[in-house]
């Protein structure tokens, strides 16, 4: 490995578990080739943000921390200031470039090599001693490295984000991720694989796989293959506990993938399928290709082979021409279905989208937000009734890390759950029982004889 040098850098990170994955392959090659993280921004040699403009409220943060960033720079000219991330998207580049001349350097997501040339360009790699093996370049060394675990994670994280399809080819009209993380790409098994056995032989215990419609993986392989055959793949390696997906599509959740998460013990009965709207003429207007009866079904299927399975979704309220009739089918879909967990959120007009182009928002904010806060309170309702039900029996908990004096963790259904405990736990399987239960969490005790409790 290089030797230690006096290079920082600084990363912030907003977004999506793929940006999250996207900045731990980032913080790797650059500690690989010798730089340091530190906390804040003023004075590292290289700092980073890493974007989200999935809505409007994300964007404008960027632009406040991008105004920052500025001081930050006119401060310190020898700071390498790069943005990377859906702001950039694969095409926004020359036109942020000029809006933003005092950066350096923009990164579409998930390729970071122009940072590397730009450091290249500068002659900043020269420095960099070769690997222990003489045929191996600067550059292999920085790609290689996006399997290792950055400084400040090692013995600290349990959990890894792993992406297994870059970009979306579905473009649902409310969506600008086709527009700034381009086409489908599946990653090759082998790359992902390697990925995995390396995070797990550094401590990682848990792997969640990672697409924008993550039961495509593999349909646009030169071999074609699929999520179910990839999942059973990942499951073989040795240490690796637990593995989680997200996120599906209701058209691609097959009847293959059902009996891979009921035959793989490793595979979590936990699955994210997005509804985003309980009407079908708001379903036909997203472009989501499905009914509301359509996913109904795939609910029962769901339930019929995996009764255990926590099935939690995604729902957008005030889409444009959204009547109060249409958002309240969406309020009964959820009384029907009672999710597990739902992410809600507020329709936000994105750039050069289908409804951005042809659809006026004509909801208010504060209609939105009244529609919000009632599916929320109906979630907050469905939750606390659904995990009572969980006082008294014993569940199975990944420790993840600590929280204050209590031991934090998840379920394979992935419900949040904290307890007391001795220290040493981190990355352990607590078998716990339930004897408090919350709408977001539970609280319990570890099963006697399990662990020593102090």
């Amino acid at each position: 490995m290089p030797q230690k040098t006096d290079k920082t850098y600084h990363l912030w990170t907003m977004g999506c578990q793929m940006n999250e994955a996207d900045s731990r392959h980032l913080a790797s090659q650059l500690e690989t080739i010798g730089y340091q993280p530190q906390p804040v921004p003023e004075g590292a040699d290289v700092v980073v943000m890493n974007t989200c403009v999935v809505r409007q409220q994300a964007e404008d943060k960027i632009y406040g921390r991008l105004g920052s960033l500025k001081t930050v720079k006119e401060r310190f000219p020898q700071t390498i200031l790069g943005v990377m991330g859906c702001l950039v998207g694969v095409k926004e580049a020359p036109t942020l470039q000029k809006r933003f001349p005092y950066v350096d350097v923009f990164m579409p997501p998930s390729d970071t090599s122009p940072l590397f040339d730009y450091l290249e360009n500068r002659d900043l790699l020269h420095d960099v001693p070769a690997c222990e093996q003489e045929d191996r370049s600067v550059r292999d060394m920085i790609q290689d490295s996006i399997n290792l675990l950055p400084a400040e994670q090692r013995g600290r994280a349990v959990t890894a984000f792993v992406p297994v399809v870059l970009g979306c080819s579905h473009a649902c009209t409310f969506c600008i991720i086709p527009y700034r993380r381009g086409v489908e790409r599946s990653r090759p098994s082998d790359d992902i694989i390697r990925e995995v056995r390396s995070l797990v032989s550094q401590g990682i215990r848990e792997v969640m796989l990672l697409g924008q419609i993550v039961d495509r993986y593999g349909l646009d392989l030169d071999t074609p293959s699929t999520l179910s055959h990839l999942l059973r793949e990942v499951a073989r390696v040795d240490g690796l506990e637990r593995l989680r997906f997200l996120t599906s599509h209701p058209n691609w959740m097959t009847d293959a993938l059902l009996d891979t998460i009921g035959e793989e013990d490793k595979v979590c009965p936990h699955i994210e399928l997005p509804v985003q709207a309980g009407n079908n003429d708001v379903l036909e207007r997203m472009r989501r290709g499905y009914t509301v009866e359509d996913y109904l079904a795939i609910v029962e299927r769901i339930r019929d082979r995996l009764p255990t399975a926590a099935l939690h979704t995604d729902i957008i309220v005030g889409f444009p021409g959204e009547s109060e009739t249409q958002f309240m089918d969406t309020h009964r879909l959820m009384e029907t279905v009672g999710f597990d967990k739902v992410h809600l959120s507020k329709y936000s007009t994105r750039p050069k989208t289908v409804a951005a182009r042809k659809m006026t928002d004509n909801v208010t904010d504060a209609e939105k937000s009244r529609r919000r806060d009632l599916l929320d309170a109906l979630q907050k309702q469905t939750l606390t009734t659904k995990n009572r039900t969980l006082i008294g029996e014993t569940v199975s908990v990944l420790v993840e890390g600590k929280q204050n004096d209590r031991w934090r963790g998840r379920t394979p259904q992935n419900k949040l759950v904290f307890f007391q405990g001795p220290e040493g736990l981190l990355g352990d399987t607590v078998e716990v029982t339930v004897g408090w239960a919350g709408p977001y969490s539970l609280v319990g005790r570890p099963l006697a004889g399990c662990v020593q409790v102090s």
